[in-house]
């Protein structure tokens, strides 16, 4: 019952059935034998030999990651970008606030200046410096409600059928950074046509 036949059957007519190789469906090579395909997954996997091996090989790994991340924010590479910075609307939400000067973003150095001002001691100079301050905090918000809404038409007018969750208020927040420390950096120039 479970013993191997030994007798020897005689070989059967050729098969009029195609192989493999003649339909065109073969891999067009051989099987690799066990032993050599086990070594080629061995060496693909290659897993640390210690837990410093593995921190060591972990850091490579990350900083070979930022690197990619900081040469994409400098030159504007979509494939390395983080999420929230992708798409063509961030794109053009970038591009359409870099191709403007708003009051916005020069408010952080107007605002030290003001405060050093404030210092002294001369009245003058601090009712002065208190008005530009009062100037400074109305004059930026109006100037940003007009440009969201400017944006918001914009996006419609340009992505009529995608959603713009999100991209005005990227903007906005973009408008308030100094230009030469935004994120991504900016890839049009003020007053350019995008």
């Amino acid at each position: 019952m479970f013993r191997r036949r030994t007798t020897i059957e005689p070989p059967a007519a050729e098969s009029t059935e195609p192989t493999a190789e003649a339909k065109g469906g073969g891999k067009g090579r051989p099987t690799p034998k066990r032993r050599d395909a086990e070594q080629a997954r061995k060496a693909r996997v290659s897993a640390p030999r210690d837990r410093k091996e593995a921190l060591r090989q972990q850091r490579e790994k990350s900083r070979a990651e930022r690197l990619k991340v900081q040469q994409a924010m400098a030159t504007g590479d979509e494939r390395y970008l983080p999420a929230r910075d992708k798409g063509p609307i961030r794109r053009f939400v970038r591009d359409f606030i870099d191709a403007r000067r708003t009051p916005a973003e020069y408010l952080l150095p107007y605002f030290l200046v003001l405060f050093f001002a404030m210092t002294i001691n001369v009245p003058l100079i601090r009712t002065v410096g208190t008005l530009m301050w009062i100037l400074a905090i109305v004059i930026v918000p109006i100037d940003l409600i007009f440009l969201a809404r400017r944006l918001k038409k914009e996006l419609r007018e340009r992505f009529p059928n995608e959603s713009h969750r999100g991209a005005v208020s990227y903007g906005v927040m973009r408008a308030t950074q100094i230009r030469r420390l935004r994120l991504p950096k900016p890839q049009v120039k003020p007053g350019q046509t995008i």
